[in-house]
């Protein structure tokens, strides 16, 4: 069996997607058990709530400030976001965040299993107006 190639990626200026949420995503690499990309919010906006239908996520805020809304179930909260503040988003999680007014925000995450595409998004409902 031949070893995977080495994957060195420099992000692009124009985004490669928009995500079901509304935010930019600018694709970092991939493996066979993850893909990883980058989410920018443009200062002052909101991502649409939602909720994946397969995949779970593991996120760096990279700059920017903001916020993260999550619940599963009974359990629910809102955390403040700066750089530097890793978190997941586990399966069956419905979530929502959005950008402080004074600058974008930027996160890194890593999708396991690979992101399958826009049908993975569940529209949810969240407490901020997208």
């Amino acid at each position: 069996m031949s070893e995977p190639d080495f994957v060195t990626v420099t992000p692009n200026l124009v985004p490669d997607a928009i995500a079901p949420d509304g935010s930019e995503v600018r694709l970092m690499g991939a493996v066979k058990s993850g893909t990883m990309a980058s989410f920018t919010l443009p200062a002052g906006a909101c991502s649409a709530p939602i909720e994946h239908r397969t995949v779970e996520e593991l996120w760096v805020v990279v700059s920017g400030r903001g916020q993260m809304w999550r619940k599963q179930g009974d359990r629910e909260e809102i955390t403040d976001l700066v750089p530097g503040i890793g978190l997941s988003i586990p399966l069956g999680t419905h979530f929502q965040f959005r950008a402080a007014p004074d600058a974008a925000f930027v996160a890194v995450g890593v999708t396991m299993p690979p992101w399958p595409g826009h049908d993975e998004a569940i529209p949810v409902e969240g407490p901020w107006k997208a």
